[in-house]
């Protein structure tokens, strides 16, 4: 991708700062935004060595920030190929006691923000085929998550968009997709809970042990896929939303302990043999049971 640009919201910290550092190891030109003048100018500072990187303040939430975030980029370097959706806000709270600012401020930086920025980069990516948009979403709503009423609305939403926008927009060449990352170390939504549950086990461990693949995600791990989904490799992906988390949103307890397994099977098997056996000897010797309604 030696000559796409790239937009990422949300690209000074966290998992999107990995993005954009992966992004400009694989060659891309990037402009980072958010709201803090003092993160994007560290993040600059730290990654220019390595790549081609600029920034611009805004706020998702507002369209003419969106629209002066994607000028911004045409100006610096004449096109825009990626944008990556990863601004976010998060916080946990009880439903009952979750106001609905709080409620609507959520929605309207992660559902409202992506909008907003997809919106204003639309024409630009229209210009040059095999333009891609890449949706920062969770896992939350896949089954339902405590304390996170607000953030399970807001990534729900953003999956039904990316499937729209790519279902209209693919006529243009640009690809829509979306990734749900898992429990990530280091990010702030993992650090907040980390206080752990008073067992003397960190959460961060009791998030490891329920996560098939054995270990939490990085920051790496969903910039990697970000750079597949924005590379030709991925080039016949639209619509869809990876999931990135180790396995973790499928996992259940175990009904029995693994060393139980077949413990537990053969003596099944073995009831099972006897009372097929009753069966047959009433029914050779007459006796076969009728049931009533």
């Amino acid at each position: 991708m030696t000559t796409k640009v790239a937009l990422v919201t949300g690209g000074g910290s966290g998992i999107g700062l990995e993005i954009t550092r992966q992004l400009g190891l694989h060659g891309a030109a990037v402009v980072i935004s958010g709201r803090r003048d003092h993160v994007l100018q560290a993040a600059c500072d730290a990654l220019s060595p390595q790549m081609t990187i600029s920034y611009v303040t805004g706020d998702v939430r507002k369209y003419e920030d969106c629209q002066r975030m994607v000028s911004d980029a045409l100006k610096r370097y004449g096109r825009l190929d990626i944008v990556v959706n990863c601004a976010a806000g998060n916080f946990l709270a009880l439903a009952e006691q979750l106001s609905s600012n709080g409620f609507k401020t959520v929605m309207e930086i992660d559902t409202l923000g992506t909008f907003n920025v997809s919106r204003a980069s639309v024409d630009a990516l229209k210009k040059h085929r095999g333009s891609s948009i890449v949706n920062i979403s969770a896992t939350l709503h896949y089954g339902a998550t405590w304390y996170q009423a607000h953030a399970s609305a807001a990534k729900a939403a953003i999956d039904s968009l990316t499937r729209t926008l790519a279902l209209e927009w693919g006529a243009h060449g640009i690809r829509v997709n979306g990734i749900a990352p898992g429990p990530i170390q280091g990010t702030a939504g993992l650090k907040k809970l980390a206080g752990g549950d008073g067992s003397g086990t960190s959460l961060e461990d009791m998030i490891k042990e329920k996560i098939p693949i054995g270990r939490a995600g990085t920051a790496w791990d969903i910039a990697m896929a970000v750079v597949y989904l924005c590379s030709s490799a991925g080039g016949f992906m639209t619509g869809h939303t990876m999931v990135v988390d180790g396995g973790e949103w499928m996992w259940r307890p175990p009904v029995v302990g693994r060393e139980a397994v077949l413990r537990v099977s053969k003596a099944v098997e073995g009831a099972s043999r006897n009372v097929i056996g009753e069966s047959r000897t009433q029914h050779t010797n007459g006796r076969v049971a009728t049931s009533k309604l």
